[in-house]
Order: structure tokens, then C-alpha cells, then sequence
């Protein structure tokens, strides 16, 4: 049974004139951190993990280093992980201190009673589990900070991801992007596994959670038929219970993971309209990669095959 690994770092609307290849060589290096578990006989949760840690790493995505500012200028992070084995999952909402917050979510599920932990029950978690407290100036970031004070200085709410930065810098639209990352895998014992994290939205409220933590929202994985991450407007997506409603289609429709994938994003998102996009990856081994804007940073890879990225549709 081959390997298989889907990535994403955000979905979002074409631009001109942008540089792409930084996100390219980014989306490459998180797919090949993930490839390197998978290629070793490692599990599908194992790389999902080391994929997403890749992103959070990467000022470039809005998730745990690059992560956008709230409204009172603090980061307000979300992950989560989910093995298809037997549907265990964690997930935290509202951290502010730890590096990786997709290894915090992964802690949850391995070493706790809980699914969510959120805010300062997560951080107090953390700190028994003996995660190091990282400082707020490892959040920083002056493109960042500014995107919050063009928000509030323009009387806007909640935006999306890299709003208002330079247009020339970035190869999707600042105003149509948002600020997910997320990964999903099947192994060569046939398991399955989803992870996704997130910093939120710019000038977001304080207290906002989106659909990245949320069992069958942002994320969802079942060895019994597909493994999702998604990225867009977050309360759409819960609003739709997207990530299940695939694995529903599959599960008690009979639909190929192609047209239940189409299906979800393409008429039930759209039709409450909701922007964004999801990957995942079948039991049977299936890719699929829909969204309903123009881009969505993305990039997969297919045991004896090279490492694809894409940005545009």
C-alpha cells in the first residue's frame, strides 16, 4: 500500500505580479518533512504532525510563528490532529505561549481525557506537559502588527489574512486570503490522519474560535473513509460541519471522494457563501483538492513520485 500526503497553507484569489516561489519552496519543504515520516514506515499522524510543525515554522503562513494579531494586538492560535484508527482526537483554542501549537493539540489527545482544551486551561496544560513557554517577540512580526493597525485605523472588522500588505510581495489578493495551514495522510498500513492550525484573523475579537479545533469542521479523519483539513471563512464551515459532511458522502452515499469533495465545497460552502477550500485523502488512497476561490497554497506528494506544489487554480 503506498503513502500518500496532501498540504495546505491557506486558500485565497489570484493576484498579479506576485512572488510565488518562496511559497513553493515552503509548501516543498513542509510536504518533504511529512514524505520523511511516511518513507520511513512512519505513521499518517507522525507526518501530519512534522508538516504542520513545518508551517507553524514558517513566518510565511499564518499559523504558529507567522500567526496574525487579535484586537488588542496578542496571538490567539487554534489546532488540532485527528488519527483515523479510532476517531481520537485534541485540540486547543486561544494559546498564546507555546511554539507548536499542533504538537499542544496532539498532547491533548494522547495524554488527556479531553478532546478541547481552551485559553488558559490550554496554556496550564501545556505547562504540566512540560512545554516551554515561548515569549510573545517569537510571534512578532512588523507586516503583521501594521496589518492590524491599517485594520483598526480604517474602522474595519475581523480580516483575512495579509489584508492590506503589499500587493507587489504577495501572489494571493490580500484581501481574499485566509490563514490556515493543514495537512492529511494515508500510510502504508492504510491509516489515516488529519492535523490543521491556525492563528485566526486579523483584529479578530478576542475569544474567537473558528472551525480549525472543531471535530468535523476543519478537520476530520476515519480509516473507514477519508482523511480532511480545511481553510476559509471558519464559521461557515462550521456552520456546514464541512470536513464530515465529505466522510458522509463517502460513508452513507456511496460518492467517490472526488464528487463528495466537489459537492461540499463547491455547492453546500458556496451555497451559505462560504470561501475556501480543503484537501483530503481517501482510504483508498484518492487525492482531492477543491476550492472555491482562486488559489489555495497547496502541495502533495504520491509514494515513488516527486513533491507537487500549486498555488493557482
Amino acid at each position: 500500500m503506498q503513502y500518500v500526503l496532501a498540504i495546505h497553507g491557506g486558500a485565497g484569489t489570484i493576484m498579479p505580479g506576485g512572488d510565488e516561489e518562496p511559497y513553493h519552496a515552503a509548501l516543498r519543504e513542509a510536504a518533504a518533512a511529512g514524505e520523511s515520516v511516511l518513507a520511513s514506515g512512519g505513521s499518517a499522524l507522525d507526518a501530519v504532525s512534522a508538516a504542520v510543525v513545518a508551517l507553524e515554522d514558517c513566518i510565511l503562513f499564518n499559523a504558529g510563528r507567522g500567526s496574525v494579531y487579535t484586537s488588542d494586538a496578542r496571538h490567539e492560535m487554534d489546532a488540532i490532529v485527528m488519527d483515523g484508527i479510532k476517531q481520537t482526537a485534541g485540540a486547543v483554542a486561544g494559546v498564546h505561549s507555546v511554539k507548536n501549537p499542533v504538537l499542544l493539540a496532539r498532547a491533548v489527545m494522547e495524554k488527556s481525557s479531553c478532546v478541547l482544551l481552551a485559553a488558559d486551561g490550554a496554556e496550564r496544560f501545556a505547562r504540566e506537559q512540560g512545554f516551554a513557554v515561548t515569549e510573545p517577540e517569537y510571534f512578532a512580526s512588523p507586516a503583521r502588527l501594521q496589518q492590524l493597525q491599517r485594520a483598526q485605523a480604517a474602522g474595519k472588522g475581523s480580516m483575512l489574512d495579509h489584508d492590506g500588505q503589499s500587493q507587489a510581495q504577495e501572489p494571493i489578493d490580500p484581501d481574499r486570503k485566509f490563514g490556515t495551514v493543514g495537512a492529511v495522510a494515508r500510510d502504508r498500513n492504510g491509516h489515516l490522519a488529519s492535523a490543521v492550525s491556525t492563528g485566526g484573523m486579523t483584529n479578530k475579537r478576542p475569544g474567537r474560535v473558528g472551525d480549525t479545533p472543531i471535530v468535523g469542521a476543519g478537520c476530520y479523519a476515519n480509516d473507514a473513509s477519508v482523511a480532511v483539513a480545511a481553510t476559509g471563512t471558519g464559521e461557515m464551515f462550521i456552520r456546514s460541519v464541512l470536513a464530515f459532511d465529505v466522510a458522509a458522502r463517502m460513508q452513507y452515499g456511496g460518492a467517490s471522494l472526488g464528487d463528495a469533495a466537489h459537492a461540499a465545497v463547491h455547492e453546500k460552502l458556496s451555497k451559505i457563501e462560504g470561501d475556501g477550500g480543503i484537501i483530503a485523502v481517501g482510504a483508498d488512497g484518492a487525492l482531492a483538492m477543491p476550492f472555491n476561490t482562486t488559489g489555495m497554497y497547496r502541495a502533495s506528494v504520491r509514494e515513488g513520485e516527486a513533491i507537487k506544489t500549486a498555488i493557482f487554480a
